[in-house]
């Protein structure tokens, strides 16, 4: 028996030993699951990095790529697009000063915008009461296009926009105090890439954003919009064309005169400014009453070699319909953070089964919205309650660990961050354009130094990323401190101006109103051998 005894006892320690191996076994294989997902994340943190020495670094490559788009047509990755909006409305003229400005408070009546750059588009009505007492009304109406009309014809198109119009007018006929006494002036706001030909001409350059109507291809996008109102009865003209930042740019003015530039930073992402003409050298000569023009840039398409690009940002763009094409963009808008994501969490649930079963949503492109990464980011529950149900809900990965929550929301900071802070780089290098970055000098033409004592300089701003999403506002005015420093920063306000894709246009189409004599210098300028005096614009 005891014999027997002893026998068992050593069956028993080494089943136990045996089940220990097993235990310890266990935990090495998923400590080393766990090390190679973290190491997922700190690759990406490396790759993200953006220390203020490479913003900094992406500031100048900014500046100079919009001193070349500028040389000359195809000079750089930024188009530099001229806009022929040499006057913006303001509110409050009262120095002489501001050379930039019109429709100086003297403008009445009824101005309408229609804003088409997405899913969606709106059409606007503005009331202006004459001298000193700025907007009297406001009414807006959104309406969706239809899925088919962004691959149709032109013609379906701008049918359906000039009918929805025609009815949005004719509610403001059914009141008895209307009477219509002069032609309708309408401010166009299409924000898709347009060669501009005048102020309210424009040429399609391409099409973004799910449209593809392949009639548009070398057509002047405003008489488009032109004959759909006559074809449809509508009595109405397009006094300007433009596109969302330029909107934002005019009603930012109108509102603040200290305003030199609009960045709008939402679905897509694309900024504006006010130059100099003679630093427009690819189009010497250009006669403007103000010395100055508002130049589109197209920013989202920028490339630097600075930019921290990491292998998920190349698989993007090359599963992309439009790969080496607006790289700024896929980097920092609202379009495309959430499909980073989405490549990053793949990743590690590659690497590792600690997400489960690798869920076949996660190889469905931009399955993951940038809102749901913002819900998951602002997430402070203690349980990260809101990150579980996204995963759940959205992706198809139940049951997640706390920690490998607390991992995602990581992801989501790291890619946010970059994001935000590149925005800033960019918004800096346009103050560096045009001698506000309170570095000593400016790059606009016939260089000059800044005042010894800072200007106060504002930038109209606005897209959901930015108003809508805390973290990355808060991170892009992070950056914007450190790449100026807090002596100059102080002197630079981003100012959210809301809808200045409607109202901005509206007054746009005041400024440019056919009914106003200040309208026709500025609406018929043109390439001359001379140039004007620009010393003091800007």
């Amino acid at each position: 028996m005891g014999k027997v005894g002893f026998g068992l006892a050593v069956s028993c320690a080494a089943a136990t030993c045996a089940i220990a191996a097993i235990l310890v076994g266990k935990r090495v294989r998923s400590r080393r699951k766990w090390r190679r997902v973290v190491g997922v994340l700190e690759d990406l943190e490396e790759a993200c990095e953006t220390s203020v020495g490479r913003l900094k670094q992406v500031v100048d490559a900014m500046a100079v790529e919009m001193h070349a788009g500028l040389a000359s047509e195809g000079g750089s990755k930024l188009k530099m697009l001229l806009t022929f909006v040499d006057k913006l409305p303001n509110g409050f003229v009262d120095d002489s000063d501001y050379r930039f400005s019109n429709l100086e408070g003297s403008e009445r009546g009824k101005y309408y915008a229609l804003d088409l750059g997405g899913t969606n588009f709106r059409v606007l009505r503005i009331q202006l009461g004459g001298k000193r007492s700025s907007i009297l009304s406001c009414d807006v109406e959104r309406q969706p296009i239809p899925q088919d009309l962004m691959t149709s014809t032109s013609e379906d198109l701008f049918d359906f926009i000039a009918l929805s119009l025609k009815q949005f007018v004719e509610k403001e006929a059914q009141n008895s105090e209307f009477s219509p006494v002069k032609r309708r002036e309408l401010g166009f706001t299409f924000s898709f890439p347009v060669k501009q030909m005048s102020v309210s001409s424009g040429i399609l350059i391409k099409w973004t954003k799910g449209f593809a109507i392949k009639d548009m291809a070398a057509k002047d996008v405003s008489e488009c919009l032109q004959h759909a109102f006559t074809r449809n009865g509508l009595d109405m003209r397009v006094a300007v064309l433009v596109n969302d930042t330029v909107g934002t740019l005019a009603l930012g003015h109108y509102n603040d005169p200290d305003t030199v530039a609009a960045v709008i930073i939402g679905t897509g992402t694309n900024a504006c400014y006010l130059e100099r003409t003679d630093a427009i050298i690819k189009c010497q000569g250009l006669l403007t009453t103000s010395g100055g023009m508002v130049v589109n840039m197209e920013w989202g398409n920028f490339w630097s070699s600075h930019l921290p690009r990491t292998s998920y940002d190349g698989d993007l763009d090359a599963e992309s319909p439009n790969p080496n094409d607006q790289g700024f963009e896929k980097m920092i808008s609202g379009m495309y953070l959430g499909d980073i994501v989405r490549r990053v969490i793949l990743r590690m649930s590659r690497e590792s089964d600690i997400f489960g079963p690798v869920s076949s949503r996660l190889s469905m492109r931009f399955i993951l919205s940038t809102p749901s990464v913002a819900e998951m980011h602002g997430d402070e529950s203690p349980d990260l309650t809101e990150v579980a149900r996204i995963l759940k809900e959205e992706l198809q990965i139940p049951d997640v660990p706390l920690k490998v929550r607390k991992l995602v929301v990581k992801v989501c900071d790291v890619v946010t961050r970059r994001a935000a802070r590149l925005a800033a780089a960019g918004i800096v290098g346009i103050l560096k354009k045009v001698g506000r970055d309170g570095s000593g000098g400016s790059t606009s033409g016939r260089g000059r130094g800044i005042d010894s004592k800072m200007r106060r300089t504002v930038v109209a701003i606005d897209g959901s990323l930015y108003t809508r999403y805390t973290m990355f506002k808060e991170y892009l005015h992070e950056g914007l401190c450190e790449i100026l420093g807090e002596e100059v920063a102080q002197y630079v306000i981003l100012k959210v101006t809301e809808d200045g894709s409607g109202i901005g246009a509206a007054l746009l189409a005041a400024s440019y109103s056919s009914h106003s004599a200040s309208s026709s210098s500025s609406s018929s300028l043109s390439l001359s051998s001379s140039s004007v005096d620009s010393k003091r614009f800007l």
